[in-house]
């Protein structure tokens, strides 16, 4: 009785921490409001500066019902879906035989680090100048910046496979395809996700920046717009809805990855 009443009380202490966890965020967001309307409401700031949560609610309710925040959005979210999936894709599969080619990392590492390790915005009016100022100079700049997030994530993880289960499998006779899916692939695959999170988050960025250089329409011009008329109010709009977009692409891929490597929680439980 008193081991059963033991694991009641183990339960229901796991029980309450989820639930603080899960409330954790909100009472952050909440903290935060209640200091930005302090900051407002004692003028600490000049409100052009930092404007009152109602002007925030204003602009935005504004900018929703003349449709400007959803058809920026929208050209936003199609430059960035369409770079992730470029840039990720060509990250995976350059990754993929860099670890399986030594040879090739030391050919093509110095190019890709030293592409790396020029910023985004150095760059970004050649790309404009290249690809114009559509759609496609925005695409390339967010596949640019998510790739090398999700190309070192997979040579990392094909590289972390244990060598006596590749010899295991060598034992079995199977072929490269046979031990990429069964073996390099689940064995590589938490590393992986873990990249292609950073490389969720950062396509934003390479959207906007490349909206910034040279752009008609876009999150990146609405900012623009809005600080030309200075008006605060819709900049942190702006700002915020990029912010949501981020993290609704990371909480996507967290769900991806927890549904896909359940079978790794079970094993360790």
């Amino acid at each position: 009785m008193q081991t059963t009443g033991k694991a009641k009380e183990f339960r229901a202490g796991r029980k309450r921490q989820l639930f603080l966890r899960r409330l954790s965020p909100l009472l952050t967001i909440l903290l935060l409001l209640l200091l930005w309307q302090a900051v407002a409401d004692r003028q600490i700031i000049p409100r052009i500066l930092v404007p009152p949560p109602a002007d925030v609610y204003a602009a935005f309710t504004t900018a929703l019902a003349d449709g400007v925040l959803a058809k920026h959005t929208m050209t936003t979210l199609g430059e960035m879906m369409y770079g992730l999936l470029f840039g990720v894709g060509v990250g995976l599969v350059l990754g993929y035989a860099i670890a399986k080619a030594p040879l090739l990392e030391y050919v093509l590492s110095p190019i890709i680090v030293a592409f790396q390790s020029t910023p985004i915005v150095a760059y970004a009016p050649l790309l404009i100048i290249w690809f114009g100022t559509g759609p496609s100079s925005k695409v390339v700049t967010t596949a640019v910046i998510v790739f090398f997030p999700a190309l070192v994530n997979a040579i990392v993880g094909i590289r972390s496979v244990s060598p006596p289960l590749r010899d295991l499998m060598r034992s079995l006779n199977a072929g490269p395809w046979r031990t990429f899916r069964l073996l390099e692939l689940p064995a590589a695959l938490p590393v992986i996700l873990a990249g292609l999170k950073t490389s969720a988050t950062l396509a934003v960025i390479g959207a906007v920046v490349g909206e910034f250089v040279g752009s008609g329409s876009g999150l990146g011009v609405l900012v623009i717009m809005a600080r030309s008329q200075y008006n605060t109010p819709l900049v942190v709009v702006t700002v915020l809805t990029m912010t949501v977009i981020a993290l609704s692409l990371y909480g996507l891929v967290a769900l991806v990855e927890w549904r896909l490597l359940d079978w790794q929680r079970r094993a360790a439980s």
